[in-house]
């Protein structure tokens, strides 16, 4: 019996067919990016080998950049403000009481007396003896002044004050006044004249903060007291007119600069042979130049007009011109580093010749000073070297003119330290640390009659280390010189310490400075004038390329 096995199948499997889902294109996940800090090219190369660009160099990228100027106008703030703590010209000494006496009574007797009175008020007590601009300013300021204290500037009895809160309203006008004028103009030219010797951002804020600090002007404005910053500011703002071409804008502030102080005609020959080369070359411009003559005109006409109007008439303007220039004083004030008093050791030239020989051979002297430079800009009105022009002007008066004072030294100086916008070399920076430190020793004997060395010492000291004096020329002379130069001042100071003052010969180390810095600063024109000469070889050389 066959058995029939029987086979049990499993049932298949349910086969469930779905629809697939449509199948979305794949999207990269985007990861958010991090934000990038901006950083300049040159971020990571090293500083230029002097402490003030190492002091900056962490405000090199571009990320930092903002900062720059607000650092720097602080700093520059502080600085002034620390220099102003100290005494100033004629503290508590009588019977004159200085430079600062001289400002506060201008602001008295322009807020106090009719404008007719202001050039004929008390002249042996400080006359008023700058242009209309100055009487104007003392005005403005001795108004401000007056809704703060009255008594501050009351005729006759406010005269010798030493209020210590006078003192800082004083102190404020002149930082005022500076950051409103001289600050500005910086800032414009740095701009624009680093932009046209293609420096960086960088490179522009260590030329600024060079000159915020410049030791000079500091210590003259905010220790000594005056107010040259503002005569200095209308020029820089219209040598940053003349660089753009806005001429008659420029000579417009210029007018400005000589209508604040008179010492502004140090740069006068410059500024007219720089226009006047530029209407005859390349072609010769008429029109420009009526326009030129007609806007100088015009801005004299407007600060001379209250002052003729209200102040006298003719008389009055005459008057002004008289104050403003007054011949009689003597060929020098004090002991002054130029040409006059320097060779006064020699031959006494005062006892030797009369008041008029004397004006004539100054005339003499500064004419033959001041052409190089003048015909240089006449031939060659170029942007690029108007500031070594202006200031290889300026050193021919300092050097020769007739009445100079000390303090004049800021006016060369300051073109001269301009050039730091225009490029940072080793040669440029040590020559302006150079010759900024020695106008500094050569005011030493008025500075420290104001009892002012301390400022004198810190603010000398610290441009010298931050400008790196010790990064000599490249070439021998020039090493030769700034040894020499620095030696001599440290020798004089310390012979003066060690040995006091010496009974037979009491202006000995005066006379010693004298004679030092008087070297240094017809080195200085040297200096400019043989730039000026380089620029147009270069230019000839490139025409004939």
């Amino acid at each position: 019996m066959v058995t029939t096995r029987s086979r049990s199948r499993t049932p298949a499997p349910t086969v469930t067919t779905t629809t697939p889902a449509p199948v979305r294109p794949r999207t990269p996940s985007r990861k958010p990016r991090k934000k990038r800090t901006a950083r300049s090219v040159s971020f990571s190369l090293p500083a230029l080998p002097f402490p003030l660009a190492s002091v900056l160099h962490p405000l090199r990228s571009s990320s930092a950049q903002w900062l720059l100027l607000p650092v720097l106008l602080s700093v520059g703030f502080l600085f002034r403000w620390a220099v102003g703590l100290g005494p100033y010209s004629g503290f508590q000494s009588p019977p004159m009481h200085g430079d600062f006496e001289a400002q506060r009574h201008w602001m008295e007797i322009t807020t106090r007396l009719p404008m007719k009175e202001w050039y004929f008020h008390d002249l042996e007590w400080w006359g008023l003896d700058y242009p209309p601009l100055t009487a104007y300013h003392s005005w403005l300021c001795g108004k401000i002044g007056s809704l703060i204290n009255p008594a501050w500037f009351d005729l006759y009895t406010s005269r010798k004050s030493d209020d210590p809160m006078l003192k800082l309203f004083m102190r404020a006008t002149a930082i005022a006044s500076e950051y409103v004028t001289y600050v500005p103009g910086l800032i414009f030219f740095v701009r624009i004249y680093g932009k046209q010797n293609e420096r960086s951002k960088y490179d522009q804020g260590i030329a600024l903060a060079a000159l915020l600090m410049q030791p000079g002007l500091m210590i003259i404005d905010h220790g000594h007291f005056q107010y040259n910053a503002v005569m200095l500011g209308f020029t820089v703002l219209a040598i940053c007119n003349f660089i753009t071409d806005h001429l008659f804008w420029g000579s417009f502030f210029f007018v400005l600069s000589l209508g604040f102080k008179q010492m502004g005609l140090y740069y006068a020959p410059a500024v007219f042979a720089y226009l006047l080369g530029l209407c005859v070359f390349p072609r010769i411009d008429l029109q420009r130049f009526i326009l030129l003559g007609l806007t100088v005109v015009a801005t004299f006409a407007a600060l001379i007009a209250p002052l003729y109007f209200f102040g006298g008439g003719l008389d009055g303007l005459l008057q002004c011109l008289i104050r403003v220039f007054p011949f009689n004083r003597g060929l020098w004030e004090d002991k002054v580093a130029n040409f006059w008093c320097a060779s006064n050791v020699v031959v006494k030239l005062r006892e030797t010749y009369s008041t008029t020989t004397l004006q004539r051979l100054s005339l003499a002297a500064t004419l033959a000073a001041i052409a190089p430079p003048c015909t240089i800009l006449f031939l060659y009105p170029r942007r690029r070297i108007l500031p070594l022009g202006l200031s290889a002007c300026a050193w021919g008066f300092f050097l020769f003119s007739f009445q100079v004072h000390e303090k004049s030294v800021l006016i060369p100086l300051m073109p001269l330290t301009l050039l730091l916008a225009g490029g940072l070399d080793r040669d440029t920076v040590s020559w302006v640390s150079f010759f900024n430190t020695l106008a500094m020793f050569s005011m030493y004997p008025l500075l420290r009659r104001d009892g002012l060395v301390l400022q004198y010492l810190v603010t000398t000291g610290l441009w010298a280390y931050l400008t790196g004096f010790w990064n000599l020329p490249t070439d021998a002379l020039g090493k030769l010189v700034q040894i020499g130069g620095y030696l001599g001042m440290v020798g004089l100071h310390v012979a003066e310490l060690a040995v006091g003052p010496v009974a037979r010969f009491p202006d000995l180390w005066v006379v010693g400075n004298v004679l030092l810095s008087f070297g240094v600063f017809a080195w200085a024109y040297l200096w400019t004038v043989w730039g000026l000469v380089k620029e147009v070889q270069k230019e000839q050389k490139k025409k004939s390329q």
